[in-house]
């Protein structure tokens, strides 16, 4: 039997590794026919079926931390529907390197929502996180921002796994099978209207073929193992070493984006890259010390 020593960090690689290379099956379904918005509502429909099992009827009906719950369904959901969008549409990197800019905003949503005062530390994060931007958007001439909608939004995404962090702390009292629902719940939701904006039809889903359906349950298992894969491995791992294991993505995404989709950076976008992923470990130190009692 594995330690947690052991599995925690191993739970955490998998998440990691899921998290990775989950773009390439939705660019799969992309090819298919079937939009990314419309791809994300059946995959975490089908999670969303297998969760219900778990979760605790007496928790569902529960009023305590309603509106929190309901607000975590909201910004997970735009998270994970924006990411699968962006990349779908975008270059995987760039896009998961403006995910990564996710410290920065957890810095201020902390600030507004847990009353956590920002120390130097955090203003270091702020400042490296925006210069890594900076020099990683700034070859095009002008202003430092997004290039194509697939850029702001895993801009955007970043932004709500912020305050989707945030929150998830603020009811961190919540069992995880309940919290992983509204997740799934949320993405559903967004995803389903954002498909009828696009015009997604039905008619889609019913001309499915049995590969195709198979792809869509496959993504759904692997969504719900990286989940509870990253609950277990955060509560067992501490935060800044865990947030160095959960940095393997980029690793995983850069090789599988090379030789999958035959993206590739240049030398300034690796530079950039550095620069933002090194204030994500500089964002562990952070969390690191909030944690600590105070005396």
């Amino acid at each position: 039997m594995l330690s947690s020593s052991i599995l925690a960090p191993l739970s955490l690689i998998l998440a990691a590794t899921v998290w990775g290379l989950v773009w390439y099956p939705y660019r799969l379904l992309e090819e298919a026919g079937i939009s990314g918005s419309l791809a994300s509502m059946l995959t975490y429909l089908v999670g969303l079926m297998l969760l219900l099992p778990l979760v605790d009827r007496h928790h569902l009906f529960a009023r305590s931390e309603r509106g929190l719950l309901l607000a975590l369904a909201f910004t997970a959901g735009w998270t994970n529907l924006a990411y699968v969008l962006a990349v779908i549409h975008g270059e995987v990197m760039r896009v998961l390197l403006l995910f990564y800019l996710a410290p920065l905003w957890t810095v201020l949503f902390a600030r507004l929502l847990l009353a956590e005062r920002a120390g130097r530390m955090a203003y270091a994060v702020i400042g490296l996180s925006l210069a890594g931007a900076y020099v990683m958007l700034s070859k095009s001439g002008g202003l430092p921002l997004p290039t194509n909608a697939a850029e702001w939004l895993g801009l955007s995404a970043g932004v709500g796994f912020a305050l989707t962090n945030v929150l998830t702390r603020k009811i961190s009292s919540a069992p995880i099978a309940l919290r992983s629902l509204a997740v799934f719940g949320g993405v559903v939701l967004l995803s389903g209207l954002y498909a009828l904006h696009e015009g997604s039809s039905l008619r889609t889903v019913f001309a499915l073929d049995v590969q195709d359906w198979w792809m869509v349950v496959g993504i759904a298992l692997a969504l719900l193992l990286a989940i509870f894969s990253v609950q277990y491995g955060l509560a067992h791992t501490p935060a800044n070493q865990a947030i160095v294991i959960l940095l393997s993505e980029l690793v995983v995404a850069a090789i599988a984006s090379r030789y999958l989709a035959g993206e590739m950076m240049d030398p300034q976008e690796w530079i950039g890259g550095a620069m933002i992923v090194a204030a994500t470990l500089f964002s562990g130190q952070l969390e690191q010390k909030s944690e600590k009692p105070h005396v």
